[in-house]
């Protein structure tokens, strides 16, 4: 039962993780087409360079979710680093429920507030030219935060699996991804001059 309801909540966070990668997307074709514009046609516009904040701004409380559900939080943590999978499981379901559910609670109903006046005001841009119903944006604080509570249940419920010994705990590895992108470059790279040399040959 508990592995069902793990796998269902990471199948919840894959797809915010799909719309974050969605919009990293736009937001590099609209940072391409604003330093375009600017550098070769001497033109902008604001609302489109306020949009590149926009799409940051869903990119960064959207990935909250997204990545802890990958483990792949930053942690300073020496006795994290050294415990046990057991420990470690039993540290990150500590973590959940003393620091992520209160502070996601705090920040999340604390932000409503401000989201509803910009809707009630239907505040918009300051600067000429600038992009309308600014409250969108306001209200994927308290949004993202609702998520991230969501996410947070699956994260709990997976470290309860490690911890009972129903599944092994999967860490975000970074250093082996960093090692997996050399490797990849390497071969890339090698392909390349084994080309270069087969065209001299010739």
């Amino acid at each position: 039962m508990l592995l069902k309801l793990e796998r269902g909540f990471d199948k919840f966070a894959d797809y915010i993780g799909n719309i974050t990668a969605f919009a990293i997307v736009l937001m590099i074709l609209n940072v391409t087409y604003d330093v375009v514009a600017r550098y070769f046609f001497k033109t902008g516009s604001i609302a489109m360079q306020e949009m590149e904040w926009h799409l940051f701004s869903v990119v960064i409380l959207l990935g909250i979710s997204y990545t802890l559900k990958e483990d792949g939080h930053v942690r300073v943590d020496l006795l994290y680093d050294r415990g046990t999978p057991k420990r470690k499981a039993l540290i990150n379901m500590v973590g959940v429920v003393a620091f992520i559910l209160p502070i996601s609670l705090l920040v999340g109903l604390s932000s409503i507030g401000n989201a509803h006046e910009a809707f009630l005001s239907n505040e918009m841009s300051g600067d000429p030219g600038g992009l309308p119903h600014r409250w969108i944006v306001k209200a994927l604080i308290p949004l993202s935060f609702l998520l991230l509570i969501i996410t947070s249940f699956g994260y709990f419920i997976k470290n309860l699996n490690v911890y009972r010994g129903m599944c092994d705990l999967k860490e975000y590895n970074l250093k082996g991804e960093i090692e997996n992108l050399k490797n990849e470059f390497n071969q890339h790279k090698h392909h390349i001059v084994d080309i270069d040399e087969k065209g001299e040959s010739k």
